[in-house]
Formats: C-alpha cells, structure tokens, sequence
C-alpha cells in the first residue's frame, strides 16, 4: 500500500479511463512507440485548443500583440521546454533572466543550465504574481541591459499581470517566456496562459490539470522561435525522426546545424496527452465546483484567507493562506495536524532563497529582500484539489480545517 492509499483525501490523483488505456495500448501494439504522429496529432489538437477563441485574437489585435496562430511542440518535461525557450531567446553566458522566487527550482535553473544569471523580482502585495513594478525596477538599473527575457509565473493558475509585463518586454526589447506549468486552461482576453507573451511552455506531470505523466508543451506564435526549438528538441537535427523514417527521401540524410538536446515527448505519452486534452473542460468543471465548496466553507473563518481568483484561474491549486495571528499554532504545525488526520498537502512554494545552492549564488538572495514572498511562503497550505474527489472527500478537507483552526484559534 503506498502513502498516498493510506490516507482518506490524498492529495491528487490522476484521472484516468479506459479510453487512456486503450490508446497506449493502441501505440503499444502499432510498433513505433517515440515521438511520430501520435505526437504530432497531440501538437496540433493542443494548438486547435489555444486557438480557437477569435475574439482573443481581435483584442491581442487591439493591444498591438502577435496575432499569429499558435504553433505547439512536444517535450519531455516543462523544464526541457524552458531550456529550449530560453536558448531560443538568446538566454545564453553573460546574459540574465527575470523571474519570482516563489516558483519551483526549475524555472530559475534552466538559465542557469545555459550559463545566466537570474534576477529575481518579490511578488505582488495581494497576490502570487510577479511584481510588474519590481521587474522594471531590474530592468532600468545597470543589470538590466543582460536581461534576455522577463518569466512570470502563472502560480496555482492565476494569470500574472501579462498586459503590462508584455509592455516591459516591447519598451525594453526583451522576450517573455510565460511558465505556465500551472496556468492550462487559464485564459484572458489576450489569449490563454502561455500564448499570451512570446513563448509559454507547459507541464503536464501527473499532478496537473491534463496529464501525460511526464510531459509538457511549448507554444508560441513566431514560425522563427518553433523552427528553432523544433531543432534544438531533437540534438539539432533538420529533421524528426518521423520524417526519417516515413518519407521517401533516406532516412540518413539529415544535417546537424547546433549542438541541441534530447527533449521529445514520445508516442506513448502523447496518446494520453490526445485523450486528457478530449476532457480537459469537464476536468474544469470538476475543479470549480471543488473550489466553490472550498471557498463557501472558508469564507467566515477568521483564520483563513481565501486564495485570489483572477479572471480564467484554471485552479490547478487551492492556496489557502491560514492568518497566524487568529491561530496559537503555526503553518508547519497546521499542515502537520491535516497530515496526521489523513490529509494530503503540500507546499507552493518554498522560495528559492531558502535553498543552498542559490543562497550560495547569490548573496542579497534572502527573505529580507523578498518579503511578499517570505510572508506568502510561511502562511500557505495547498489543499488537496483534483476532478475526481468525492462530497465526502471534500467534505473531510473542510471539515479537518475547521477542526484544527477551532481547536487552536486565540
């Protein structure tokens, strides 16, 4: 029996049919198992997804946006898409990026993989965003001449403020790269995350909104930035694998023009990316309805602080904030009492000034510098949130935090 089969509300579960098993299997018994049309297929019914609201297209039209069509490549991970981004968008040695400190390891170390620096920017007062005004703090002082790209992050699926922050990269002539592991389907009038900027890249670990169990998507609107990283996914080669193998021209012919990664997604996982994608909005559904009892039962505790809902928040996470002051106990000793009753959490997230290595980097990374992040940080518990949860498991969430808050409050 594993943890998670232990407890009464783990907290996630993929949610999976027979008509996932029955694809994988499809590909199992079809003999060309990486990435080929299966993968190919997933690309573009992702891409028919991001593009198929017009008017999002007239209003990026309007605020002087891309209005091209969104072009999607598969990959292996969220971090191997923003490794391929960043080097698409010349993030390269003695160069730097701009993000949060309030993100998972990853979107700061793919810069780092490339040889950068990152500069991080706190956070907004009221939400989990990035502070649009922090990042061209950084972008107007010395440092901000190495800035190749700005990377919000799009927290819990909470779209950060992209209307100005692709402002910042227009005046300053620097790319934006949504991390939008959290953000699939978050939208706005510009588009949904990760086509809203120059490129966004997904995730779609097991965890998420859709699922390949490992995976992830990159997307932008530039036919430039795609060839490129189409390229750069497979060690630089001009051409896939797929058309190696399927064209009539021979499969040996092909050139190396960089010395690229080994970043595809294969057949296998895409097939589950086609079928999750087919449910992606009933899962949406599911979510908001778990997110309104959530929210219903929260909102008259004085000890809770209900998460922000911006406009199109996909929900990947329900962040609720306990406020210690109401509370004789702590974050760490509350979420350790919802554990100890059979309660799945988490934490989103620990920010990176926290950890060796960046502490280490650099040495005015410390919570005192950052201290929306810090106070977000030490106050958040991320709550068990996935479709297939039952009344009764959501009903022992609420009913465990009402337990524990009462039962320690002032």
């Amino acid at each position: 029996m594993s943890d998670a089969d232990s407890l009464k509300v783990p907290f996630s579960r993929p949610s999976i049919t027979k008509a996932e098993e029955d694809i994988v299997l499809k590909i199992l018994r079809s003999g060309w198992l990486t990435t080929g049309k299966y993968a190919k297929e997933f690309e573009e019914s992702f891409s028919a997804f991001m593009n198929k609201n017009p008017e999002m297209t007239e209003n990026r039209k309007k605020e002087g946006l891309d209005t091209r069509p969104v072009i999607s490549l598969a990959v292996n991970s969220n971090t191997s898409g923003m490794i391929l981004a960043m080097e698409a968008c010349g993030v390269t040695q003695g160069t730097a990026v701009i993000t949060t400190p309030y993100t998972f390891v990853s979107t700061a170390t793919c810069a780092r993989h490339l040889g950068a620096d990152v500069f991080f920017a706190d956070l907004e007062k009221d939400s989990y965003s990035i502070d649009s005004v922090k990042i061209e703090e950084i972008l107007k002082s010395p440092d901000g001449k190495k800035v190749k790209a700005i990377v919000p992050v799009h927290i819990a699926g909470n779209m950060c403020n992209m209307q100005e922050i692709c402002r910042l990269g227009k005046k300053y002539g620097v790319k934006v790269i949504e991390d939008a592991a959290h953000s699939f389907p978050s939208a706005t009038d510009l588009g949904y995350g990760g086509t809203v900027g120059d490129i966004g890249v997904f995730s779609f670990y097991v965890t998420k909104t859709i699922t390949t169990a490992e995976g992830g998507m990159v997307c932008t609107r530039d036919p430039e930035l795609a060839d490129r990283m189409t390229k750069m996914r497979m060690h630089g080669m001009d051409r896939t694998t797929w058309d190696r193998y399927t064209s009539p021209r021979a499969s040996w012919e092909y050139d190396i023009v960089a010395p690229g990664y080994k970043f595809n997604l294969p057949d296998i996982l895409c097939g589950l990316g086609i079928e999750q994608l087919k449910r992606a909005e009933d899962f949406y559904e599911k979510r908001m309805r778990i997110v309104k009892k959530y929210s219903e039962a929260f909102r008259t505790l004085d000890f809770i602080q209900l998460p922000p809902d911006g406009k199109g928040n996909s929900w990947h996470l329900y962040l609720m904030r306990i406020v210690p002051e109401k509370l004789k106990i702590d974050r760490n000793t509350f979420a350790s009492l919802m554990q100890k009753s059979g309660i799945g959490i988490s934490m989103h997230f620990i920010p990176l000034f926290h950890f060796t290595y960046w502490k280490n980097l650099y040495s005015n990374f410390t919570p005192e510098n950052f201290p929306e992040a810090e106070k977000k940080y030490s106050r958040t518990i991320t709550i068990p949130l996935w479709p297939d949860m039952t009344d009764k498991m959501v009903s022992e969430v609420i009913e465990t935090v009402i337990k524990i808050g009462r039962e320690n409050h002032v």
